[in-house]
Protein backbone atom coordinates (compact mmCIF):
# COMPACT_ATOMS: atom_id res chain seq x y z
CA UNK A 1 0.00 0.00 0.00
CA UNK A 2 1.39 3.34 -0.63
CA UNK A 3 2.18 5.59 2.36
CA UNK A 4 1.63 8.68 0.38
CA UNK A 5 -2.04 7.53 0.46
CA UNK A 6 -2.74 6.81 3.76
CA UNK A 7 -1.01 9.97 5.02
CA UNK A 8 -3.28 12.18 2.44
CA UNK A 9 -6.36 10.43 3.71
CA UNK A 10 -8.94 12.41 5.71
CA UNK A 11 -8.52 9.49 8.48
CA UNK A 12 -5.21 10.02 8.41
CA UNK A 13 -6.26 14.02 10.18
CA UNK A 14 -5.67 14.57 14.03
CA UNK A 15 -9.33 14.04 15.45
CA UNK A 16 -11.06 12.17 12.44
CA UNK A 17 -10.77 8.63 14.22
CA UNK A 18 -12.55 9.95 17.01
CA UNK A 19 -15.37 12.05 15.14
CA UNK A 20 -15.65 8.52 12.81
CA UNK A 21 -15.91 6.69 16.32
CA UNK A 22 -18.76 8.70 17.71
CA UNK A 23 -20.50 8.82 13.95
CA UNK A 24 -20.25 4.90 14.36
CA UNK A 25 -21.71 5.06 17.84
CA UNK A 26 -24.31 7.15 16.94
CA UNK A 27 -25.40 4.96 13.40
CA UNK A 28 -25.18 1.91 15.72
CA UNK A 29 -27.41 3.71 18.61
CA UNK A 30 -30.40 4.42 15.78
CA UNK A 31 -29.79 0.57 14.26
CA UNK A 32 -30.42 -0.63 17.44
CA UNK A 33 -33.39 1.83 18.80
CA UNK A 34 -35.02 0.76 15.53
CA UNK A 35 -34.52 -3.55 15.48
CA UNK A 36 -36.12 -2.57 19.59
CA UNK A 37 -38.87 -0.82 18.57
CA UNK A 38 -39.54 -3.70 15.58
CA UNK A 39 -39.20 -5.93 17.72
CA UNK A 40 -41.68 -4.50 20.29
CA UNK A 41 -44.09 -4.28 17.43
CA UNK A 42 -43.90 -7.22 16.40
CA UNK A 43 -44.53 -9.10 19.55
CA UNK A 44 -47.01 -6.56 19.85
CA UNK A 45 -48.69 -7.63 16.25
CA UNK A 46 -48.28 -11.58 17.40
CA UNK A 47 -49.63 -10.87 20.89
CA UNK A 48 -53.05 -9.17 19.02
CA UNK A 49 -53.16 -12.13 16.65
CA UNK A 50 -52.82 -14.57 19.43
CA UNK A 51 -55.39 -13.34 21.63
CA UNK A 52 -57.73 -11.54 19.09
CA UNK A 53 -57.99 -8.46 21.35
CA UNK A 54 -56.07 -5.45 22.01
CA UNK A 55 -57.35 -5.65 25.63
CA UNK A 56 -58.97 -2.32 25.46
CA UNK A 57 -63.06 -1.69 24.59
CA UNK A 58 -63.23 -0.59 21.24
CA UNK A 59 -61.84 2.77 20.14
CA UNK A 60 -60.50 3.62 23.94
CA UNK A 61 -57.20 3.20 23.49
CA UNK A 62 -54.07 4.95 25.48
CA UNK A 63 -53.07 8.21 24.39
CA UNK A 64 -50.57 8.97 27.15
CA UNK A 65 -47.32 8.10 28.28
CA UNK A 66 -48.68 6.56 31.47
CA UNK A 67 -51.32 4.80 29.97
CA UNK A 68 -49.00 2.72 28.03
CA UNK A 69 -46.54 2.18 30.31
CA UNK A 70 -49.66 0.75 32.44
CA UNK A 71 -50.90 -1.12 29.43
CA UNK A 72 -47.83 -2.43 29.02
CA UNK A 73 -47.65 -3.25 32.55
CA UNK A 74 -50.79 -5.29 31.90
CA UNK A 75 -49.54 -7.10 29.13
CA UNK A 76 -51.78 -5.14 26.65
CA UNK A 77 -51.21 -6.00 22.60
CA UNK A 78 -51.98 -2.39 21.72
CA UNK A 79 -50.16 -0.87 24.62
CA UNK A 80 -47.31 -2.89 23.43
CA UNK A 81 -47.48 -1.62 19.86
CA UNK A 82 -47.62 1.83 20.63
CA UNK A 83 -44.58 1.30 23.23
CA UNK A 84 -42.69 0.14 19.96
CA UNK A 85 -44.00 3.28 17.94
CA UNK A 86 -43.15 5.43 21.23
CA UNK A 87 -39.45 3.60 21.07
CA UNK A 88 -39.44 4.55 17.15
CA UNK A 89 -40.28 8.45 17.46
CA UNK A 90 -37.96 8.69 20.85
CA UNK A 91 -35.10 6.91 18.78
CA UNK A 92 -33.81 9.96 16.46
CA UNK A 93 -34.60 12.04 19.11
CA UNK A 94 -32.04 10.41 21.81
CA UNK A 95 -29.61 10.93 18.69
CA UNK A 96 -30.08 14.55 18.99
CA UNK A 97 -29.68 14.46 23.04
CA UNK A 98 -26.37 12.39 22.54
CA UNK A 99 -25.21 14.89 19.92
CA UNK A 100 -26.01 17.77 22.24
CA UNK A 101 -23.32 15.80 24.91
CA UNK A 102 -20.51 15.11 22.21
CA UNK A 103 -21.16 18.46 20.85
CA UNK A 104 -20.66 20.36 24.60
CA UNK A 105 -17.44 17.92 25.07
CA UNK A 106 -15.89 18.48 21.91
CA UNK A 107 -16.46 22.46 22.71
CA UNK A 108 -18.23 23.04 19.09
CA UNK A 109 -20.33 25.59 20.83
CA UNK A 110 -22.04 26.43 17.50
CA UNK A 111 -22.95 22.75 17.03
CA UNK A 112 -24.27 23.13 20.88
CA UNK A 113 -26.60 25.82 19.98
CA UNK A 114 -27.95 24.11 16.80
CA UNK A 115 -28.65 21.14 18.12
CA UNK A 116 -30.21 22.56 21.57
CA UNK A 117 -33.18 24.45 19.01
CA UNK A 118 -33.52 21.35 17.34
CA UNK A 119 -34.20 19.82 20.44
CA UNK A 120 -36.01 22.50 21.50
CA UNK A 121 -38.27 22.61 18.82
CA UNK A 122 -38.90 18.61 19.13
CA UNK A 123 -40.01 19.55 22.79
CA UNK A 124 -42.29 22.19 21.60
CA UNK A 125 -43.94 19.93 18.55
CA UNK A 126 -44.64 16.75 20.84
CA UNK A 127 -45.81 19.74 23.47
CA UNK A 128 -48.16 21.26 20.51
CA UNK A 129 -49.25 17.69 19.32
CA UNK A 130 -50.32 16.72 22.50
CA UNK A 131 -51.96 20.43 23.11
CA UNK A 132 -54.29 19.47 19.63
Amino acid sequence: MDESKVKNSPAAEPGTSRIAAVELAVSKMLRIGIYLAAAVIIVGLLWLLITGEGGYPEDTYPTSFMGIVNGVGDWKPVAVIEAGLLLLILTPVLRVVVSLFVFLREKDYRFVAITALVLLILIISFALGKAG
